[in-house]
């Protein structure tokens, strides 16, 4: 799934630590998210979307038509 995570927390300076500590995740799941190595579940999804005020269809992509 490709997402617009790591364009959007450094567009507000944070680090992956300090946006970690918004969405009360660890910064290993962020760096998880960034990389497409990790697809978060709703609640996630959900914090990290109403951070940045946007709603999660405009910050993740499941690019549904990949093979």
């Amino acid at each position: 799934m490709n997402n617009d995570v790591r364009a959007r927390r450094e567009e507000r300076g944070l680090s992956q630590a300090g946006l970690a500590e918004e969405v009360g995740v660890t910064r290993q799941t962020i760096n998880s998210i960034e990389r497409g190595r990790y697809d978060p579940s709703l609640e996630p999804a959900f914090r990290l979307a109403g951070f940045f005020e946007c709603r999660i269809e405009e910050l993740f992509d499941p690019d549904l038509d990949e093979s």
